[in-house]
């Protein structure tokens, strides 16, 4: 007789908590639908900023990709979450702090630069750190919790901005979310969204 009560009990807290889940979601949207944008977010993407239409975001195989994630992401990013994130998802994230808990940081100790590619597509989306130290890029980063990057660490050729500030690679990869500060432009990105491996070149 307990255990079933238990049971119920657990049942309605998981009911309580799904449903505030579904409000909060419905508030967030309507927000967004209201304002138009999210909030902290600057819509303007001037030049080396390169702006992208909502076209890029399209339904397309994949959700808004052609292709789903790469088997073999690095640094242990989980894949499912990767894919929900990249390819079926506009506005939420990783959690913050996710890419601290990867080996990320262990990989990166001894280098002085590193690539980091698109998990859909294996382009590469930026370069980090450029005019700045690992320490500079790492403090950051932690600071807001996600990778934050700069203008001139964004691979341009494959990188747009729409005009909400969402991030996306040309390809319809969610990344992340441009959030200037008094320095400029800061581009906050999922790890998830940028450790494939490099795009294997093909051979005549």
């Amino acid at each position: 007789m307990y255990e079933r009560l238990q049971h119920r009990e657990k049942g309605k807290n998981y009911s309580i908590l799904t449903m505030m889940g579904m409000w909060l979601g419905a508030v967030f949207l309507l927000a967004v639908a209201l304002l138009g944008t999210l909030p902290g977010v600057r819509s303007e993407c001037s030049a080396p900023c390169v702006p992208g239409s909502e076209d890029i975001m399209r339904p397309k195989a994949h959700g808004t990709s052609e292709t789903a994630v790469q088997d073999d992401l690095r640094w242990g990013c989980d894949r499912e979450t990767a894919d929900r994130i990249c390819n079926y998802n506009r506005h939420y994230a990783e959690y913050s702090g996710y890419w601290e808990k990867t080996t990320f940081l262990a990989e990166i100790e001894d280098k002085s630069l590193e690539n980091f590619y698109d998990s859909n597509t294996g382009k590469l989306l930026f370069v980090a750190p450029k005019d700045r130290t690992w320490d500079d890029w790492k403090k950051e980063s932690k600071k807001h919790g996600w990778p934050s990057f700069r203008d001139n660490e964004v691979n341009w050729d494959y990188v747009r901005v729409l005009p909400n500030g969402e991030t996306v690679s040309v390809d319809g990869t969610h990344l992340g979310h441009n959030l200037p500060d008094s320095a400029g432009n800061r581009y906050c990105i999922n790890l998830v969204s940028i450790a494939g491996n490099p795009q294997r070149r093909k051979h005549k």
